[in-house]
């Protein structure tokens, strides 16, 4: 019976060992490039795939209003083509298509266009305003222009097929779901105690029910606080539907309205949780404009929320209408917790200032050492590759690997150039220490990308008696793998 290796056929495997260097670059980089490629390819395709999408959208909004048009004009003539000019130039209509782009055309603005491209077609056919023939002119060319959006709809559809085939030709984590679990009930069948209460009668319940009420309330909202930041690292991401939403304006309920009905994927637990995490990163780097739309659209989907099944349609249709009573509750809800937030990122700094982590470059054993390749400048123009195993290498993808590492050691401050200039490990750390945890990692990371970083092992090996063909086995043993560790 033949084997059936269909199922593999959208695996997308790398051999990294058929990869060969360069002396000017090591071989994780061009490992990294041949990653980042395909990342970026693939990136480039979901947005040719969304941006496909948008224009099919569009275009079916438009088709059936330009066909009314056209009975219209060719039933009434050339006064109603007239007037449509003049209302669409005037008075036209904000609906548009749902996208967070500032210079985004509304409907009626593409109509209008396309009413003026007829009429000066018909002007440079010789036809004038008063000429009976007018009529049949500005009809023959809005016909034209039914039949080629048709035509560029069945482009545009073709290459979106085109694109979600390649799309899906290949398995990426994207596809991954859960298939099913199972959750278990632990049942307790102790008998239940019982416990002796005394209650105290007191004159005025009603007010020891308020103060209770009251420490309740404050202790809850402390406790959702401090549980902000101490799993903060726990908190989703922003992806990046999400962070679209995030960067609608204040107070932009029709706006936000809607992304969400045109984006539902914004609507999902977990969402508002990911928006405090974005609101506090961004106030911590000093973008507070950003930080308080972020506090504004997490809260929104917390109202949301709170008001049960048809809570976003009722929430929106209140804030909508301007009823003065919800958007002032809402507004000074937002306004609190943007200062609550405020408050614990300035203590947040102070306490990393008076001393927290601290990101530091630590070889994993007593044999491995840490040295920087420091580039002494841009790479030179004229570069040749010599030797077996450099047939399938391009030139420029090596001057590009160059260039990346001298912009990105040009891109540190001062200090820290001088610090791997030096080769001391000790004074990079010292650099590495001055700079908040998020910055370090950041360097870090940046340092290893670019080939800079470099870990080896030293000592002696005794290779005696082994074969020739486990030379190449003994030498990759000696290339350690990038490692940082945090030190309070």
């Amino acid at each position: 019976m033949p084997l059936n290796y269909s199922k593999w056929d959208k695996l997308e495997l790398s051999d990294d060992s058929d990869i060969e260097g360069h002396p000017n670059v090591d071989k994780k980089s061009l490992i990294r490039w041949k990653q980042r490629d395909i990342h970026e390819k693939r990136e480039m395709r979901k947005l040719h795939i969304a941006q496909l999408k948008a224009d099919i959208a569009c275009n079916d909004v438009l088709k059936p209003r330009l066909q009314k048009i056209t009975e219209d004009v060719e039933a009434q003539g050339p006064p109603l083509f007239s007037s449509l000019v003049e209302r669409f130039k005037t008075n036209p209509s904000p609906e548009k298509p749902p996208t967070t782009s500032p210079e985004q055309k509304s409907y009626d603005e593409m109509l209008l266009s396309l009413l003026l491209q007829v009429w000066e077609e018909a002007k440079n056919k010789g036809v004038q305003k008063d000429d009976p023939k007018l009529g049949e002119a500005l009809v023959a060319g809005l016909k034209k222009r039914l039949v080629g959006l048709d035509e560029h709809q069945e482009k545009l559809r073709k290459e979106l097929q085109q694109e979600e085939e390649e799309q899906h030709k290949k398995i990426t984590m994207e596809d991954l779901h859960e298939g099913f679990e199972s959750h278990g009930a632990i049942h307790d069948d102790k008998p239940k105690k019982t416990e002796k209460v005394t209650e105290v009668e007191v004159l005025n319940p009603k007010g020891v029910q308020s103060a209770s009420h009251n420490q309740a309330s404050s202790s809850s909202a402390a406790s959702s606080s401090k549980s902000v930041e101490d799993q903060y690292d726990e908190l989703p991401e922003l992806t990046p539907v999400l962070e679209q939403f995030s960067r609608l304006p204040l107070r932009g309920y029709e706006e936000s309205w809607e992304f969400i009905k045109a984006h539902r994927d914004v609507y999902v637990p977990g969402a508002s949780d990911a928006l405090l995490v974005a609101a506090f990163r961004a106030q911590s780097d000093g973008n507070a404009k950003w930080a308080q739309q972020c506090v504004h659209q997490s809260l929104l989907l917390q109202y949301c929320e709170k008001l049960g099944k048809d809570g976003p349609s009722l929430f929106f249709r209140k804030m909508i209408s301007g009823d003065p009573r919800a958007t002032s509750v809402f507004e000074k809800d937002v306004a609190d917790t943007y200062a609550h937030l405020v408050q614990r990122v300035q203590l947040s700094k102070a306490e990393e200032t008076a001393g927290g982590e601290q990101i530091q470059l630590v070889p994993e054993n007593p044999n491995q050492s840490i040295t920087f390749n420091v580039p002494d400048g841009p790479p030179p123009e004229h570069i040749e590759l010599e030797g077996p195993g450099f047939e399938n290498v391009d030139v420029e993808d090596v001057k590009k690997a160059l260039q990346m590492r001298w912009d990105v050691f040009q891109s540190f401050d001062e200090p820290l150039q001088k610090a791997l200039k030096s080769q001391s490990l000790d004074e990079v750390n010292k650099v590495l220490g001055s700079m908040s945890v998020d910055r370090a990692e950041e360097v870090v990371k940046m340092l290893d990308l670019a080939g800079i970083l470099n870990f080896s092992d030293g000592g002696i090996r005794d290779e005696t008696g082994q074969d020739a063909d486990d030379e190449g086995d003994v030498e990759d043993e000696g290339e350690g793998e990038p490692s940082g560790e945090q030190h309070a």
